[in-house]
C-alpha cells in the first residue's frame, strides 16, 4: 500500500512538473477563446454582404457624428446676418450657466475683450491687437455672439474647437449679461 501511495505521489508530481515546462512557441489548447479571434471582418477587407464588396461603408446621408450638434448657418456674411436674426440660445438662463459662462469667458475671452467686455484686454493694452470692439458699441444678439464664437469674424478666430456647443451658449449668455451691464 505504501508503494502504491509513493508511486501515485511521484506520478502526480511528474505530471505537475511536466505541465510547467511547456514550449512557449507553441500555443496551448483554447477551451474558451473569449473573442480572442474575431469573427468579424477586418476594416478594409472584402465583404460579400454589401453590393460594393467593401467592409468600410460611408455614413448614411444626414448622419450626425456623436457629440456634434448641427449648426445650419454657413461661414458667410449672409450666414452671420441670418444667425443674428434667427438663432436663439436653447439653454435656460440660470446661475449655473452664467457662472460656467463667466469661467469660460475668463479663460478664452478676457485676454482680448477685457474683464468687462470693453475691448481692453491684455493683448489690446500691449498693442498686439487693435480695434477689439466694446460690447456696448455693437448691435449684437445671442445669435451673432454664438456665430462669432463658432466661425470667428474679422481678427477673431473660431473657438469651436476649444468649446463644446453647450459651452459656447454659456459664454454667449455671459457676454449678453456683460453687454446689458455696459448699456446701463
Amino acid at each position: 500500500m505504501k508503494n502504491i501511495l509513493k508511486i501515485t505521489i511521484a506520478l502526480a508530481f511528474t505530471i505537475l512538473l511536466s505541465s510547467c515546462w511547456s514550449d512557449k512557441t507553441k500555443p496551448n489548447y483554447q477551451y474558451m477563446p473569449d473573442m480572442y479571434k474575431s469573427v468579424g471582418y477586418n476594416t478594409y477587407s472584402v465583404n460579400p454582404n454589401y453590393e460594393n464588396g467593401m467592409t468600410t461603408q460611408l455614413p448614411v446621408e444626414g448622419a450626425i457624428a456623436r457629440g456634434q450638434v448641427p449648426y445650419d448657418y454657413p461661414n458667410t456674411n449672409e450666414g452671420y446676418e441670418d444667425a443674428k436674426l434667427n438663432s436663439m440660445n436653447p439653454l435656460e438662463v440660470n446661475d449655473h450657466n452664467l457662472e460656467r459662462g463667466e469661467d469660460l469667458y475668463t479663460i478664452y475671452c478676457t485676454v482680448c475683450h477685457g474683464k468687462n467686455g470693453e475691448g481692453d484686454g491684455t493683448l489690446v493694452q500691449r498693442e498686439k491687437f487693435l480695434g477689439v470692439p466694446n460690447y456696448k458699441d455693437r448691435e449684437i444678439t445671442e445669435g451673432s455672439i454664438y456665430y462669432v464664437i463658432m466661425h470667428g469674424r474679422n481678427l477673431m478666430g473660431s473657438h469651436s474647437s476649444q468649446l463644446t456647443a453647450k459651452e459656447r451658449w454659456q459664454v454667449t449668455m455671459y457676454v449678453e449679461q456683460l453687454r446689458n451691464e455696459l448699456l446701463k
